[in-house]
């Protein structure tokens, strides 16, 4: 009879049979995954689903709005016109930018609210289906 080689810190176990009783690949991978799972059907509220994108269209229409108060100022106020005409015109690119972001982020959303329901759909026919 063959006798397996110790491991070079004195334990009877080989490496491989210490790497497979250790490795936790599967489940570490499920509970690390960010994304919601698709065996899960809690239903999330509307405010759970885009209150990202609508906090970033709010933030960008203030500083949108801040941007053409700014803008506006330097036509009124003739002390310090050039820092008005300067810092105006960043606030307005930088509000118009993040308010069209928040407003795409929106639809796109909706699509893959759309998709989540036809996968959860496709994958209860298929469970009926498949495990009779």
């Amino acid at each position: 009879m063959e006798i397996p080689p110790k491991s070079p810190d004195g334990s009877e176990k080989s490496p491989q049979s210490r790497e497979l009783i250790t490795s936790h690949t599967g489940s570490t991978l499920c509970m690390s995954s960010r994304s919601e799972s698709v065996w899960t059907s809690t239903s999330r509220s509307k405010w759970d689903i885009y209150h990202k994108p609508v906090i970033v269209v709010s933030v960008g229409a203030a500083i949108f709005l801040f941007g053409v108060v700014i803008t506006s100022l330097s036509c009124f106020l003739p002390k310090n016109k050039d820092v008005y005409k300067m810092c105006g015109p960043a606030f307005l690119s930088l509000g118009l930018m993040l308010l069209v972001c928040g407003l795409v982020w929106i639809p796109i959303i909706r699509k893959k609210q759309k998709q989540r329901q036809k996968s959860q759909f496709l994958q209860s026919l298929k469970s009926f289906f498949f495990n009779r």
